[in-house]
């Protein structure tokens, strides 16, 4: 037998002791021993997650209130323009902005044959017109509707109504809504057919007998409104015309010659109506007016008729002069023509607006057309 010394380090070679195995306990044991150690040892490096959430969420500054606003209350009046998007009508190409007039003051077309309490002032004639207390004027509120877009624009006036009963029917009836009409004050129920204008979404005007040349020989009609009598400031002569009517924009001059080319006399009527919030129309008669010079300096809203329509009552020369009236407003971008309420007047102005209509022309009412220095 060899000794100890002989035998391998570490090996058993040839020895007949059995090989002893680990116990399951040993082995159990060692397993939780080393789980254990790789716990402590990921929480030494990694720290202790749980708890690090909660004392970040305890540390966290809690969440300030959010301060609501309220939204603007629309405001009655505005200065700016509106813009909406989508347009209310199609616009070619697709879809675009319409730009909206800045005031909208305007009434209501269920109310626009009612006259507005704040724009009347009482007085010994009747109900005079008057600029409202909010600085409103029957220039804003009266006005005529209009698409407001670019392109030609016409406005046509057609005079002379209240006088015939069966004339300012058939205006009513035959003439679409952008048709000015303008109201005689020696007409006959005028309040009843204002309101049936109005209802039908027209806007009025009112003829004021002005001085012509040649007066008295030459006159106008009652309570014409001379020369010296507005140098002289003395209006009832023109308070009692403003009374006859209601809801309307301003007035219209009728003859008045002498009157407009008269610095003394042109001046006091344009401020008085400016006063009033009235826009003065000039009927273009004389090529002598000031009336435009005078209301620029004065900021009164202005308009001035290009040519008469109607100079006879021959359908083809009327035919001619609303064609030449269609030549200024495509060279000018916009043009006024004024007209009498005679039947074959009426019928031939209808039937071209159907025609010129087509070829993109808008009618529009006389206002949207006036020069106003205020800008509303």
């Amino acid at each position: 037998m060899r000794g100890e010394l002989h035998r391998p380090l570490g090996l058993d070679i040839g020895s007949d002791k059995p090989r002893r195995s680990p116990s399951v306990a040993t082995v159990a044991g060692l397993a939780v021993a080393a789980v254990l150690v790789a716990g402590s040892l990921a929480t030494a490096l990694v720290g202790q997650p749980t708890r690090r959430t909660v004392d970040m969420l305890a540390e966290a500054p809690a969440p300030q209130p959010v301060a609501v606003v309220a939204a603007p209350q629309k405001v009655a009046a505005s200065p700016l323009p509106t813009i909406i998007r989508p347009p209310a009508e199609p616009v070619a190409g697709g879809v675009g902005f319409r730009i909206e007039e800045p005031m909208e003051w305007r009434q209501p077309p269920g109310t626009a044959h009612l006259p507005d309490a704040a724009l009347i002032e009482d007085s010994e004639f009747g109900p005079l017109p008057i600029r409202g207390p909010d600085g409103r004027r029957p220039f804003d509120v009266y006005a005529g509707a209009s698409r407001g877009l670019p392109g030609t624009r016409i406005a046509i006036v057609v005079g002379g109504l209240g006088i015939s009963q069966t004339g300012t029917m058939n205006a009513i009836e035959k003439l679409p809504a952008g048709v000015t009409f303008g109201f005689s004050p020696a007409g006959n129920s005028l309040d009843r057919w204002m309101q049936e204008a109005r209802r039908a979404g027209h806007e009025l005007v009112l003829q004021v007998p002005l001085e012509p040349v040649g007066y008295p020989e030459i006159d106008p009609g009652p309570d014409t409104l001379t020369v010296a009598d507005a140098a002289a400031n003395r209006f009832e002569a023109l308070h009692a015309t403003l009374a006859t009517l209601t809801n309307y924009v301003g007035v219209m001059s009728y003859m008045g010659g002498r009157f407009t080319g008269e610095a003394t006399a042109i001046e006091p009527l344009v401020a008085e109506l400016g006063r009033r919030g009235l826009m003065f129309l000039d009927d273009a008669s004389s090529p002598r007016s000031l009336a435009k010079d005078t209301a620029a300096l004065q900021g009164v809203p202005f308009a001035a008729a290009d040519l008469t329509i109607d100079r006879t009552q021959d359908p083809a020369d009327i035919r001619r002069q609303l064609d030449m009236l269609e030549q200024i407003a495509r060279a000018e971008g916009t043009a006024v023509g004024v007209a009498s309420a005679f039947d074959v007047s009426i019928a031939t102005i209808a039937a071209w607006i159907g025609e010129v209509q087509g070829r993109g022309v808008e009618i529009v009412p006389v206002s949207a057309l006036a020069n106003d220095p205020e800008g509303r």
